[in-house]
């Protein structure tokens, strides 16, 4: 499963206030232009998905069946930098 950190899911809501759309979530597609990037989408669920939400049931990230198996075990954090706040997805560090 895919771990969501504290910050992350806080910028995820400030993005989803920005919609008109009260269903709409975050879904990781493939990018259409670069098959080997992931890019984010305004979606609603679909069956199947799994689905990150906020302690209130606010449903933040959509993830398809097609990318689950691909994105278990990461990591999606906020990252700031100097051209803004971005998401970042990344596998961790092995402990042995």
């Amino acid at each position: 499963m895919i771990t969501v950190t504290t910050n992350a899911k806080e910028r995820m809501k400030e993005v989803l206030k920005k919609t008109s759309n009260p269903e709409a979530a975050i879904r990781i597609v493939t990018s259409s232009s670069e098959p080997k990037r992931l890019q984010l989408v305004f979606d609603k669920e679909r069956e199947g998905d799994q689905v990150v939400a906020t302690e209130e049931g606010k449903k933040l990230l959509l993830i398809g069946t097609d990318l689950a198996p691909v994105l278990d075990e990461m990591v999606i954090d906020s990252q700031e930098t100097p051209e803004g706040e971005f998401l970042t997805i990344s596998k961790p560090e092995s402990r042995t």
